[in-house]
């Protein structure tokens, strides 16, 4: 097999891959674009000079000579234990989440360059068991989302570089939980899709050999989720049946900024933030399509109140060869949800992440790989009973990260 119809037949999985990509994000926000650029962060939207610039600063992409592909997946485990009164402790269960990339580049001429970016901004996986004893507030969770984000970037001149784009968003939803033990404790779920769109604007600059810089805007994106209530088994004497819903929900515009640094002619240092804006998740609406339950309700808002979050970064990349690079890097995560609104839809906090990767290249193509190691930080939930949220501590938190990517150039 050729590597172009390696790269195609990889790029059809990519595809099926996008099919199931929950994660365990901060909120529930990804930033893994690449394998690289799981290492070095904010660094690589500064320097932007691989294709997965679409992802972190498409303005880099007036780099890129020809045309270039990459595709890619970031294997995830997360792994959280909420300890409930009385001693008892609920873990997720061991399950792998493979959020994809895919990114094409061209060079039109001299001054412009276009790239086409498919990946996931955002995903969100939780479960326990139907039984645990937060099954009142969530017992499964799972929120998948799916984007394009085609780009045209213009070159001013060898220092300064600019790039729009547009982002369409397919987001899946899918929440579970009980409801009260008063009317059985029947299974309740809400189930639907929606798509979504936005703008991005980026912009990179170059003042010297020995230093970049790059900022990325992405607007925020308002889903309103067509779907479906559930309930199992219904209860006609107390208004729970099934119906049609919908959901409203906003995900947050994003600032992706970051500086590099060439120390020598085979080691760069770079760093910077992403500022995710979650204060545009006010709340999560579910508009019954009849009324529902005892109160016979047709509109349900859970509040959620979300801060403003920085990821903070710094990495390292040693040129070790001709054909091998090497790469360290580290992260500070900050957790958006509020103590008086977090909930096990998402079991929260601060994180601590330390990553390595290498890449190996030669003549048109290269390969790169990524580990990252998250550490999560415990976290006290104070009862909420009415929300079916009983005293609880949020500990032994991990996740294990694996990036690969492919690049060919064309």
């Amino acid at each position: 097999m050729t590597r172009r119809r390696l790269v195609y037949s990889f790029l059809s999985v990519v595809f099926v891959l996008f099919l199931s990509t929950p994660v365990f994000g901060s909120g529930f926000a990804l930033y893994e674009g690449s394998a690289r650029g799981n290492v070095l962060g904010a660094g690589l939207v500064a320097s932007a000079d691989d294709p997965s610039a679409v992802f972190y600063n498409p303005a880099g992409i007036t780099q890129l000579k020809g045309k270039q592909v990459m595709v890619g997946v970031t294997a995830i485990t997360p792994m959280i234990t909420v300890e409930t009164p009385g001693g008892v402790e609920s873990d997720f269960p061991r399950n792998w989440y493979f959020p994809p990339h895919a990114y094409y580049t061209q060079q039109i001429n001299d001054k412009w360059w276009g790239g086409i970016g498919l990946f996931s901004r955002f995903g969100l996986g939780t479960e326990f068991t139907s039984n645990w004893p937060g099954r009142y507030n969530s017992y499964f969770a799972e929120i998948q989302t799916f984007e394009i984000n085609p780009n045209i970037a213009y070159k001013l001149n060898d220092q300064l570089s600019f790039a729009f784009g547009l982002n369409m968003t397919y987001l899946t939803l899918d929440l579970k939980k009980k409801l009260s033990p008063a009317v059985g404790s029947p299974e309740f779920e809400l189930d639907g899709d929606s798509w979504g769109w936005g703008l991005n604007a980026a912009i990179q600059y170059k003042p010297t050999d020995w230093m970049q810089a790059g900022v990325t805007y992405r607007s925020r994106i308002s889903q309103n989720v067509q779907g479906d209530v559930k309930v199992s088994p219904n209860v006609p004497a107390a208004g729970l049946r099934n119906m049609p819903a919908t959901g409203d929900l906003s995900l947050p515009d994003m600032i992706f900024a970051g500086v590099n640094f060439n120390l020598r002619k085979d080691l760069t240092l770079g760093g910077g933030l992403y500022w995710t804006r979650w204060e545009t998740y006010n709340q999560l609406q579910i508009n019954f399509g009849a009324p529902f339950g005892p109160t016979q309700v047709r509109t349900q808002a859970t509040p959620k109140n979300w801060d403003n979050v920085y990821r903070f970064m710094i990495g390292m990349e040693w040129k070790a060869t001709e054909n091998w690079d090497f790469r360290i890097g580290y992260a500070y995560d900050e957790a958006p949800e509020p103590d008086n609104t977090i909930d096990y839809v998402l079991p929260d906090a601060d994180r601590n992440m330390y990553s390595i990767g290498c890449g190996y290249h030669k003549n048109n193509w290269a390969l790169d790989f990524s580990y990252t190691l998250m550490i999560i930080q415990q976290r006290d939930v104070v009862a909420r009973p009415a929300d079916g949220i009983p005293t609880s501590t949020m500990k032994d938190g991990t996740a294990h990260l694996i990036g690969f990517s492919y690049t060919y150039k064309f």
